[in-house]
């Protein structure tokens, strides 16, 4: 459990974090924390991956939320030379046996990428990014809305609602 201090540091992290860096919003970021409640999807588009990474660290599991992000940016690629360099940076950071950040996928999976590595298409780990999605939904996202973090940016936000009706 984090103490009240870390949870205030964490908070006022988080906050700096968005300000002014995230151009998708008209608004303050902090007004959607609520919405991040409604399921996972809404937390990953809505910018909420930043909190929910700074959980998945504090949880020893960053390199689920690592990896989706970048499958994500891979299937935006436009480029054969620039597929297969990311599909191999992708592997080697987080698929291989022993990478530095190795996700938890079936051998089945994991093989199969193995095998196709060398002429890799835009959706060579789409079955392993689904796998991780699915793990970070039904186990790291429950408890990621019961964290420290999640309710410390909740409160904050529901306090600054309350700030804005108390007459001047």
């Amino acid at each position: 459990m984090l103490w009240s201090s870390q949870i205030t540091g964490l908070v006022i992290d988080l906050d700096a974090l968005f300000k002014g860096r995230l151009c998708c919003f008209p608004k303050d970021p902090l007004d959607d924390v609520e919405t991040w409640s409604e399921s996972v999807d809404k937390l990953l588009g809505c910018k909420g991956e930043h909190p929910f990474r700074e959980f998945l660290k504090s949880e020893y599991s960053e390199e689920n939320i690592l990896f989706w992000l970048a499958c994500e940016e891979y299937k935006t690629i436009k480029t054969v030379p620039e597929m297969i360099s990311s599909a191999n940076r992708i592997y080697s950071e987080f698929v291989q046996t022993e990478a530095p950040k190795q996700i938890n996928i079936d051998c089945t999976t994991r093989e199969n990428i193995t095998k196709n590595i060398s002429q890799p298409t835009l959706t060579s780990f789409d079955t392993a990014q689904k796998l991780i999605y699915s793990l970070m939904a039904r186990d790291c996202y429950p408890r990621f809305l019961k964290s420290d973090i999640y309710q410390g940016l909740l409160r904050r936000t529901e306090s600054r609602g309350n700030s804005f009706s108390q007459p001047v």
